[in-house]
């Protein structure tokens, strides 16, 4: 940021080796950010570059880390515009004074936890960011802000059995289908099969979808919102009785995020596998069954 005498930035150690991922924001503007982990310390330093020969005046110099949810995006009067910080810190890093010269001023936050991941989604936004500002007595306060990303990867889940499940209409439709498992890592294939054990009716085709539900709040209050975000035919014609439908999905081709609950008691994210079946007069017949997802790595 440019100031009538300066120009202030910050620097982040070893950017240049940190992995970047894509962040959309909630307008779909893409940036790269550097991630970090749960347990990583952030350093860096903050650089104010002066006009040469010109002496700069200040009020102190400061640099904050902050988490935040961001609810601006939610169409419900009392959530409207809300912002959260479950991280808010500060450090100073210059005491009220004159500058002379170029200054360069390292900073850290260690040991700062952060156990919850960058998101973006339908209603809300997970976000952390730096913030450097210099106070002037008489001009506007010189600020920067810079964001960063953190995920955060899991060991292998334990307990992961089959998902086995019956549906049907009396008399009309009677089906089986199977999962190899309930929680899959977000590289992961789910693998699975649609058994037919009676059918009189017409089926046109079948096809599977994965759907986000965000919910944010809790209890009677609670909002949810259904995203599809992935689906494919799984089948198209109509089955006859006896046959074995196979089902193979690659879960790293789409834009996934891990089951997330209630994050810092304000929203939650979970994930549903949708099997529809759809008749030829156009009726839909449907089946969710809920998946864990998780990160195993970057």
């Amino acid at each position: 940021m440019f100031g009538a005498k300066g120009e202030l930035s910050i620097e982040l150690e070893g950017l240049d080796q940190r992995k970047k991922v894509p962040f959309k924001d909630q307008s779909g503007k893409e940036s790269l950010l550097p991630v970090f982990s749960a347990d990583e310390d952030i350093i860096g330093k903050v650089n104010l570059n002066l006009v040469k020969g010109k002496k700069f005046e200040h009020q102190g110099i400061k640099i904050e880390l902050y988490g935040r949810i961001g609810m601006d995006y939610i169409d419900i009067s009392y959530e409207k515009n809300q912002t959260s910080d479950f991280i808010s810190l500060s450090r100073e890093l210059e005491p009220p004074g004159a500058i002379t010269q170029n200054i360069s001023i390292p900073f850290s936050f260690n040991k700062v936890e952060k156990q919850y991941e960058t998101y973006t989604g339908r209603y809300c936004r997970l976000r952390y960011f730096i913030k450097a500002t210099v106070t002037r007595k008489v001009s506007s306060n010189m600020v920067k802000e810079i964001e960063f990303a953190v995920l955060n990867c899991q060991s292998e889940v334990e307990e992961n059995s089959p998902i086995k499940m019956e549906v049907g209409i009396e008399e009309c439709l009677h089906i089986e289908f199977e999962y190899n498992r309930q929680k899959y890592s977000l590289k992961d294939c789910i693998v699975g099969k649609v058994y037919f054990l009676l059918v009189r009716i017409r089926i046109k085709y079948m096809e599977l979808a994965i759907i986000r539900r965000e919910t944010i709040g809790a209890g009677a209050s609670a909002t949810n919102e259904n995203e599809t975000i992935a689906k494919y035919e799984v089948m198209d014609g109509a089955p006859v009785r006896g046959e074995n439908i196979p089902i193979r999905m690659f879960l790293g081709a789409f834009e996934l995020t891990p089951t997330y609950y209630n994050v810092n008691n304000k929203f939650s994210v979970r994930h549903f596998l949708n099997l529809v079946l759809v008749d030829e007069e156009d009726r839909r017949y449907f089946k969710q069954q809920e998946i864990i997802l998780w990160r195993k790595e970057l």
